[in-house]
């Protein structure tokens, strides 16, 4: 009786090694996810860990790795996925009233604190890295946006806790909101380096900003009320069976996002939106628990597998790309940009200043910045020394964010609790 799938003794293949690689990282990743909440890390640690072996491991043995230039649409379409569903599950987990007093916070990360940070990070590109004006709004743009999901234990709890802290729902709702918001500066990133003059300006205003985001919020709203209710129809007739209640939000997710990117709108804001309308209707419904539930196993997931894809494509090689002044804007991008943004945002709010500072501190770089920048690249408007320097940038920005505000994350909420 033969050993193995082929004749007489022979060791397996990449393919064998990659299954067991594959089942080793998924162990991790329940273990890591089950114990983050009780050690000074996250699971995204663990994973870009991961990452890099994987990447130590296939430069080894003589495997191509990704290459940002040439795979950019897969990138994209990986990253895409991941972000929407983890869009979706933090509009879920919003409970909070949507009137303009109790999300002043949000709207002050969003309408001062991200301009701000883009325009920090465009004068470092320009100034200091020698991008043209184009790729460095590009890169602005990419870095501004805050990641839902990657430091879990400083978002709010789940739906039906008590109202979060205001630092904690401030970070929540504005990792929601602006992975969406981002694109008009991505746009704008594009539309300069691709254009000549200023003919276009007018096009990006009304298309890219007040078409894209106006229809955006209202479909996903209208959508994701809509699902709700319909979904809550078919439970009256016993058509949907609890068990499956947790596929319920992949399903609406995918629906909300796909309905709004043919109405050629942003479907990043209809994400959110459409969880925080999905949950309004549900508000007191016991199995949207489980729905819940099913989101945020989801996101978990992909989110943590994006992050092992970006560290196995590390190589020495590559990290040397941004130079000096690239790895420069890693410590000026967190120690100082962003502190100082939410600073002056936060000048007159009710905000205390442990709370500012908390804020300020966590703005947590993630997947949603490869989205972006896959974006870009597959407009063509970038030249290849650019688009490998953004690449490599990002990678260092959002390999160190993984990583300081993972470890910092559980002492810094313990701190902000006395």
């Amino acid at each position: 009786m033969p050993i193995a799938a082929a004749k007489g003794f022979e060791l397996g293949d990449v393919y064998a090694l990659g299954l067991l690689f594959a089942g080793v990282v998924l162990f991790a990743a329940i273990l890591a996810l089950s114990r983050q909440d009780e050690y000074a890390f996250t699971a995204a640690i663990v994973y870009l860990v991961l990452g890099a072996v994987a990447s130590l491991g296939l430069q080894a043995l003589g495997v191509d790795l990704l290459d940002p230039l040439e795979d950019h649409e897969l990138i994209e379409r990986l990253a895409e996925f991941a972000v929407i569903v983890a869009l979706f599950a933090s509009g879920l987990r919003i409970d909070r009233a949507l009137t303009w007093r109790r999300w002043s916070s949000t709207v002050r990360l969003i309408a001062i604190v991200m301009p701000l940070t883009i325009g920090a990070i465009t004068l470092f590109g320009t100034a200091a890295m020698g991008l043209s004006l184009g790729a460095a709004v590009i890169l602005g743009a990419i870095l501004a946006p805050t990641d839902p999901v990657l430091a879990s234990s400083i978002q709010v709890g789940p739906p039906g806790e008590p109202d979060a802290s205001e630092p904690r729902f401030a970070l929540t709702s504005e990792a929601g909101l602006n992975d969406g918001l981002a694109f008009p500066f991505v746009m704008l990133g594009i539309f300069i380096a691709g254009e000549n003059g200023s003919d276009w300006i007018g096009e990006w205003l009304a298309a890219d900003v007040l078409y894209a985001i106006t229809v955006g919020g209202l479909l996903g709203a209208a959508a994701g009320y809509a699902l709700a209710a319909i979904a809550a129809h078919m439970r009256l007739r016993e058509w949907l069976r609890k068990e499956l209640d947790p596929w319920l939000a992949i399903a609406v997710v995918l629906a909300v996002y796909g309905l709004t990117e043919l109405a050629g709108a942003y479907g990043f804001i209809a994400a959110f939106v459409g969880g925080l309308a999905f949950r309004r209707h549900e508000v007191r419904a016991e199995h949207h628990q489980r729905v819940h539930d099913g989101a945020r196993l989801m996101e978990n997931v992909t989110e943590l597998a994006m992050v092992l894809l970006f560290g196995s494509t590390v190589t020495l090689a590559g990290l040397s790309e941004p130079g000096v002044v690239g790895w420069l804007l890693v410590p000026v991008l967190l120690l100082a940009i962003r502190p100082a943004a939410t600073m002056i945002g936060f000048v007159g709010s009710r905000t205390d200043m442990p709370e500012r500072a908390f804020i300020g501190w966590f703005g947590i770089r993630g997947v949603g910045t490869f989205y972006y920048l896959a974006f870009a690249i597959g407009t063509g408007v970038l030249t290849d020394a650019e688009a490998t320097l953004l690449y490599w940038t990002a990678i260092a920005c959002v390999g160190a964010s993984i990583v300081t505000h993972g470890v910092s994350s559980h002492p810094a909420v313990r701190r902000l609790e006395h």
